[in-house]
């Protein structure tokens, strides 16, 4: 998972509000209810114990109306000491929207709504040259976003020589796709255009990218062409490379190796005395989160710093922290986990995540 989107909510103190609200605009009253909403969500939060400025940030922010007429959709909010740090899109409304106070942003449940997101590269080409476009990490639909910018549209175009050969082009085409996928992080590809065109420049692709490369059957260069039936592919093509990322690290999980193989030294933990003294060694290489596992939920204790975590307060002192907060795991593992660079996958599948909801491979 792509877990820049934290960035902004990792390292900064708290307390925090965490709010998930749905913000669907679908009637004339939509003006209302938003009011509504903010002001028992504030209440909520200043009944939590929130500071009143923010309070007073979280109702402005969802006064703010976003998205179309007629949408149903979600946000997330995370605030603290005043100010609204992060404001982020949620791809529906959430199944049951909630405010939370606390030392520690809950974040996991942003994490399970948006999934792995993986970063897509859409390539659509014809004989005289190639349109590239990025998808993923929070940047939007299809063709919308960049994967180094979310929200920016990322677009670039290759065009061929007139007097080349069309095995030429499509060498050509495909050395600036594997430029293009090595520039853009992108984890998968998907080619639209004529069949033809295609599978040419599939074949001249390397084996590696190769196998990461899907054909779409629908569209053309021009954008506009079956759109829907471009962005279904598309949507079909992440979704399963997400489906393949889970259950890939899910059974490195249960085998305790690592990518070194079955005769590496095991290196996964689970269980909550072995993940926090992992998360505070900076041990953790990917951590396995269930969002309804009996681990996720229980208690730790935490400070103001990252590494200051506990499985028991009274260890707390001993990291430097005199007023340890308790908090939930999984919020707390995550922070830390995300502070050192680990990957987090989220694994709603109960047959195939970690018992108690909790787990790591090591580094």
């Amino acid at each position: 998972m792509h877990i820049s989107l934290l960035q902004p909510v990792i390292d900064r103190p708290g307390p925090w509000a965490s709010v998930y609200a749905d913000v669907s605009h679908g009637t004339e009253d939509t003006a209302k209810q938003q009011e509504l909403t903010a002001s028992a969500t504030t209440a909520q939060l200043f009944a939590l114990g929130a500071d009143e400025a923010t309070c007073g940030a979280v109702h402005e922010a969802l006064l703010t109306r976003r998205g179309d007429p007629g949408t149903h959709a979600g946000r997330a909010l995370f605030a603290a000491h005043g100010a609204i740090v992060l404001d982020t899109p949620l791809p529906g409304p959430p199944a049951v929207p909630f405010a939370a106070w606390g030392p520690v942003p809950r974040v996991t449940p942003l994490l399970a709504a948006i999934g792995d997101d993986p970063v897509c590269l859409v390539v659509r080409l014809d004989r005289t040259g190639a349109d590239f476009a990025v998808v993923g990490e929070r940047g939007g639909g299809a063709e919308r976003g960049d994967a180094r910018d979310a929200g920016e549209r990322s677009e670039r175009h290759v065009r061929t020589a007139a007097d080349h050969t069309v095995e030429q082009n499509a060498e050509e085409i495909a050395d600036a796709v594997r430029k293009e996928f090595e520039s853009s992080g992108a984890e998968v590809v998907v080619l639209v255009g004529a069949a033809h065109e295609r599978r040419l420049v599939h074949g001249k692709l390397p084996e590696p990218l190769r196998a990461l490369t899907y054909e779409s059957e629908h569209g053309g260069r021009a954008p506009g062409a079956e759109r829907d039936l471009v962005e279904r592919d598309i949507a079909q093509v992440r979704a399963a490379q997400e489906s393949d990322h889970i259950a890939q690290v899910a059974d490195r999980f249960r085998a305790g190796t690592g990518p070194g193989g079955k005769h590496a030294k095991p290196h996964s933990a689970a269980g909550l005395p072995a993940l926090v003294e992992a998360a505070r060694e900076h041990r953790i290489d990917t951590l396995l989160v269930s969002p309804h596992g009996a681990d996720s939920a229980r208690q730790v204790w935490v400070g103001s710093d990252v590494d200051q975590l506990a499985v028991h307060g009274m260890e707390l002192p001993n990291l430097g922290e005199l007023r340890p907060a308790a908090a939930r795991a999984d919020d707390a593992l995550v922070r830390s986990a995300a502070a050192h660079g680990a990957d987090i996958v989220v694994v709603h599948d109960p047959e195939r995540a970690p018992a108690g909801g909790l787990g790591a491979i090591l580094r």
